[in-house]
């Protein structure tokens, strides 16, 4: 187990590495100034249809999120991008503030039953929100085509990790790392499902923390959020049991988003019609969602929700290269 546990973290470490260095390499040669484009494209379709299917559409996603474990805001962009006729700055607006509301809604009752760390959330929060607000700059003054073109690659790179990466309900950490230490990570939890309190602590702290500022900068870049990304730093990295990695992560998103999220506000790249139906939808959709998970099977949504995420990703990509419009 701890062989395969190493082997998935440097996966998850080289992928997100090799699209740290693409963001990087396409932030330097795009040009940085944001193409002037209206946010609902030229449609002879009433305007007021638009919200009313997206809420329909949400409203499904919400219910998909929840089966499939992922947050909103990653199901959200890629389909709403690729296939409404919405400027893309105005989805990712619309696509923080989705996970921005989820995590929110969830936050007070996952710090109450004592799954979320805030001291393991509050070091890796700064990071990221910091780096999630250089992330929305550098989204905001990139070419719409790039921004598809790199949304495309990254989705992509998330239906990899979902396909591949593998969990571990309690992580085996050997010896806490110095800065761990220092900061005092560490806790302990009741786990129900065995009848006892859990002790957990982590390891390799500052690699998990430069980790952090990638996932940040992608987090802002194209409003994913980044629960798809969190989860597999804290739990199999860090050394995070799943429980308490899941939970820290949702709570991250509330920090996280919104500091990006201001980011598009300022700009006038948050428009109500998009987000107000889209927020409504999802929240509902995950509230059917939750009645659902019980009777539905995990692993066949799962691959759904791949499926999914694969169409969506492909769409944003040839929609990005202009082959496919």
């Amino acid at each position: 187990m701890p062989n395969k546990t190493l082997k998935i973290s440097k996966a998850v470490l080289s992928l997100l590495i090799f699209t740290a260095l693409i963001v990087g390499a396409v932030s330097v040669f795009a040009s940085t100034e944001a193409a002037e484009a209206p946010a609902v494209a030229n449609s002879n379709v009433a305007w007021w249809i638009w919200p009313l299917v997206l809420f329909v559409v949400t409203f499904v996603l919400g219910i998909l999120a929840v089966l499939g474990g992922v947050g909103g805001g990653v199901l959200f962009v890629p389909i709403i991008g690729g296939f409404f006729p919405f400027n893309i700055d105005f989805v990712r607006g619309a696509g923080l503030l989705v996970a921005l509301a989820g995590a929110l809604a969830a936050g007070p009752g996952l710090l109450k039953r004592n799954l979320a760390s805030l001291r393991l959330s509050l070091p890796v929060a700064l990071i990221a929100s910091s780096a999630a607000i250089v992330g929305a700059m550098i989204g905001l003054a990139l070419k719409p085509n790039v921004v598809n073109i790199l949304l495309g690659a990254t989705i992509l790179l998330i239906v990899l990790i979902m396909a591949t990466a593998k969990k571990s309900d309690f992580p085996i950490v050997p010896k806490p790392d110095n800065l761990s230490q220092s900061l005092g990570i560490m806790g302990i939890y009741r786990e129900e499902s065995i009848g006892k309190d859990v002790e957990w602590t982590v390891h390799k702290t500052p690699q998990g923390l430069m980790l952090f500022v990638v996932i940040g900068i992608m987090a802002g870049m194209f409003g994913l959020g980044a629960g798809w990304a969190n989860v597999p730093v804290l739990n199999l990295l860090m050394g995070a049991p799943l429980k308490i990695s899941v939970a820290t992560s949702k709570f991250l998103l509330s920090i996280t988003d919104t500091s990006a999220a201001w980011v598009y506000l300022n700009q006038g790249a948050v428009l109500p019609m998009i987000v107000v139906p889209s927020i409504v939808g999802i929240m509902l959709g995950s509230m059917v969602g939750v009645k659902i998970l019980a009777k539905a099977k995990p692993k066949a949504i799962k691959w759904m929700v791949i499926g999914l995420l694969l169409f969506a990703g492909l769409r944003a990509l040839l929609k990005g290269l202009e082959i496919w419009k």
